[in-house]
């Protein structure tokens, strides 16, 4: 099982709004587990809603900039790693020339 706190717990710690975080849920920025009634926050997300608050407390970005924001930075590190495959055929396909001369 993934280790995780509860959504009381991350609104005592991060001070954060229960709307916010409900907001959050509903655009399904973060996945939320129940268990017995309680729902949880995986550790691993968060990092994003750290991100996610900072942008709406100390940028003062509303959800939908959130949601635009996440979205783009998800497309910009998809196209990063996309690129670092196209690098490694190329120094592969090079390699392969200069073995064959």
């Amino acid at each position: 099982m993934n280790e995780r706190i509860s959504i009381e717990e991350i609104i005592r710690l991060y001070k954060i709004d229960y709307s916010f975080l409900d907001q959050l849920i509903d655009s399904e920025l973060l996945h939320p587990e129940t268990e017995n009634s309680v729902r949880y926050i995986i550790y691993e997300e968060l990092p994003h809603l750290e991100r996610f608050a900072n942008w709406h407390y100390d940028l003062e970005v509303n959800l939908p900039g959130i949601e635009i924001i996440h979205k783009l930075l998800n497309q910009m590190e998809e196209l990063r790693n996309e690129n670092r495959k196209l690098l490694q055929n190329v120094t592969r396909f090079e390699t392969w020339e200069e073995a064959d001369l």
